[in-house]
């Protein structure tokens, strides 16, 4: 069977390894001319990890990023609210992983090319269109000038084409750009003194004002640094959306550093974290509404094509490599391919409904806003404000929403391709 995937993104280059192993002819679209290490720090579950490492590819992610020990919500103050360990310091078999974005899609960029071939990853073609005729389906591909570039020929296509995709777009044309509630971020990358743990990630503020940070680089640590990737969130109020994103938009300070002036915490001076940055990047926090549907007979989509969320609770790329799993093992249980994509849908298609919708509710961080409520000045006994057992249903509610619960990780490790 063979195998056609549009776009060489976190979960087409996955997808693309998982469905080679599993015995498939599998070859890959790419709309950019050349892959380059892009973006800012992203991180990596232990459920996805998980995947990777069966792929082979944990040294590589250990050489490059850093082993997440902890999850910490703060106030605004920068009282810890909740602590949680990760990956194996939470006793789970495997690591999470805070890393480079770019250094990763280049990464399982190498892997996948070594696996595939050379000739098996194309790039320059961005898809314009399909169709599908009998058991085939036809996908035309344009270069970066719109000039017809080829005509692939398969027995399955999978759309991992992202938040824009044109596979999507083709079986929901109406839908309109991605929705925009009025929250501007702005990245950057910074090199620090390694806080708290030197291993921690951390979500700090509230829903309109937040400020998220964690390191991403070994090399860095093992010189007694810390390569601090962060995060400021503003509400910014029901305005029209940016034309579009793009995580290269220069970010300019007076947009928002004002706002964080104060937020000098005794692990950290979140100023002169910003301050120091590089280079900053603009971007608006969007997704799009749960689908009835991603598969149609032959084609279905995967990853932010399929499911774009806000980035609350390192889902993103996360799901989008647990879809790569998900829809090879349907696909490797064999019969027909039409009804497998509909399994891969029906197993996935649900969780992914319920996270986007919990996403927009804030989800995990709804915590953060309750302590902001309650206290917004700070607190000296977190039980009068935010009690052990309101907290407790928060954390384990969104665990196995999210498929992170411990129960619901080993389940998925049983399951092998």
């Amino acid at each position: 069977m063979k195998i056609i995937i549009a776009g060489a993104g976190i979960g087409g280059l996955t997808a693309a390894m998982c469905l080679h192993r599993a015995g498939f002819e599998v070859d890959v679209f790419e709309a950019v001319g050349e892959l380059k290490p892009l973006g800012v720090g992203i991180n990596i579950q232990a459920g996805a990890v998980r995947i990777l490492s069966d792929l082979g590819l944990e040294p590589a992610l250990a050489a490059s990023g850093i082993e997440t020990r902890e999850l910490r919500y703060a106030n605004r103050h920068g009282q810890t609210i909740w602590a949680d360990p990760r990956g194996r310091h939470a006793g789970l078999p495997w690591p999470q992983f805070s890393i480079h974005r770019g250094e990763l899609q280049m990464l399982l960029f190498d892997a996948a090319r070594r696996r595939l071939g050379d000739r098996r990853i194309k790039f320059g073609h961005r898809i314009v269109g399909f169709e599908q005729r009998g058991d085939k389906v036809f996908a035309q591909f344009v270069d970066r000038d719109g000039k017809a570039v080829r005509q692939a020929e398969g027995d399955i296509l999978i759309g991992a084409d992202g938040i824009h995709s044109a596979v999507r777009a083709h079986f929901y044309p109406d839908e309109g750009p991605p929705k925009w509630q009025g929250i501007l971020m702005w990245r950057g990358v910074t090199v620090g003194k390694p806080f708290l743990s030197g291993a921690t990630m951390v979500q700090a503020g509230h829903h309109t004002q937040k400020f998220v940070c964690y390191p991403i680089s070994r090399v860095h640590a093992e010189r007694g640094e810390s390569l601090i990737n962060w995060i400021c969130d503003l509400h910014m109020g029901e305005k029209a959306m940016l034309p579009r994103e793009d995580w290269n938009r220069p970010g300019q300070l007076d947009d928002f550093l004002p706002r964080f002036k104060d937020w000098k915490f005794e692990w950290l001076d979140v100023p002169e974290v910003i301050k120091a940055a590089h280079a900053i990047y603009e971007f608006p926090m969007v997704d799009r509404d749960p689908l009835p549907r991603w598969s149609h007979g032959r084609v279905t989509l995967l990853g932010d094509a399929a499911h774009p969320m806000y980035p609350i609770g390192s889902n993103g790329a996360s799901q989008a490599i647990i879809d790569g799993e998900a829809i090879t093992q349907e696909l490797a249980a064999g019969g027909d391919p039409e009804k497998a994509l509909q399994r891969y849908e029906q197993r996935r298609l649900p969780p992914m409904a319920r996270i986007v919708e919990s996403n927009r509710r804030k989800g995990i961080d709804i915590m953060l806003d309750i302590v902001e409520q309650r206290a917004p000045q700070g607190f000296t006994d977190l039980e009068t404000v935010l009690p052990a057992g309101e907290l407790d249903k928060i954390v384990a509610d969104y665990k196995k929403l999210a498929s992170q619960d411990r129960e619901t990780l080993l389940k998925l490790a049983a399951a092998k391709i």
